[in-house]
């Protein structure tokens, strides 16, 4: 399999034709494993301020855990160029091997190597990404690994009538980690990229999930615009994973995100447990 097809199409860059492809569209797949089984939903959009879709996920219909979100950062071909080659990487370093903190961070580091070249070789100009990762850490799916580098961001979301929506990362921004923004610069930017030598490897951290959970990974297009009771009251929704996601991206939109939206569900059962609507 080549790094090209583990990553999400190129939209059109003829601009008459990308207006018209500027719909939500989506993903769906279902993963089974030994002991659990893993449905896993992306829906992406590309804003209004962009040519191309510079953000990038997991191909689903090609491609297992690790579930990889990432936004490309820089504009332009480049930054489309950075996202797609830096999912593509985690999955050839990453897919069907014991997932680890260290194998993490030594394969972002090796992303923001070969990103960097790649680009080098096109252009001087700028490329790269911030992303966020989740993958199982044990066989029953009740562990879950979740790696970040920069503004990408995954929740946990129990949706139940008490709406529980927990942030299970924190933004790689100049604010958060104490630095001063290079002029013109904001203080929210991201700090921590992959593709530029703006990072040292990965955030990880391990967590558990209930039968229930919801994973939400998604990039800042969607996370700016959706508080806690957009998450919950979505995906509350009995319907199936993939409108959800959709929905989701939608709402971003409504509430006025004009950057490239994406976001990617993971729902996780123990095998022989009844399935409900999650």
């Amino acid at each position: 399999m080549t790094p090209d097809s583990l990553v999400t199409p190129i939209e059109p860059r003829d601009g008459r034709v990308a207006r018209v492809m500027r719909s939500v569209t989506s993903q769906h797949a279902v993963h089974g494993g030994a002991l659990c089984r893993i449905e896993v939903a992306a829906a992406t959009s590309c804003g209004r301020q962009h040519a191309v879709n510079e953000d990038a996920h997991t191909p689903l219909d090609a491609a297992g855990p690790p579930f990889v979100v990432a936004d490309g950062v820089g504009g332009g071909a480049m930054a489309e160029l950075a996202s797609r080659r830096l999912v593509a990487h985690l999955h050839a370093r990453l897919a069907g091997r014991r997932a680890d903190a260290a194998r993490i961070e030594a394969a972002m580091l090796e992303a923001d190597r070969a990103i960097a070249e790649c680009i080098a070789q096109l252009t001087d100009a700028p490329g790269a990404a911030t992303v966020v990762l989740c993958t199982p850490a044990n066989l029953l799916g009740t562990r879950w690994l979740v790696a970040w580098v920069g503004d990408c961001r995954a929740y946990r979301v129990v949706p139940d009538p008490a709406g529980t929506v927990e942030p299970l990362t924190r933004d790689d921004t100049f604010r958060h980690l104490g630095e001063m923004p290079p002029p013109g610069g904001s203080p929210d930017d991201p700090a921590r990229m992959v593709g530029n030598g703006a990072t040292s490897g990965a955030n990880v951290a391990v967590h558990d999930l209930a039968p229930d959970d919801v994973l939400a990974l998604c990039s800042d297009g969607v996370h700016r615009h959706l508080d806690g009771d957009d998450w919950t009251r979505i995906l509350r929704r009995p319907v199936g994973l993939a409108p959800r996601a959709e929905a989701l991206v939608e709402a971003a939109r409504a509430h006025g995100s004009v950057d490239d939206a994406t976001v990617l569900l993971v729902h996780c059962s123990r095998l022989g447990r009844s399935k409900g609507h999650a």
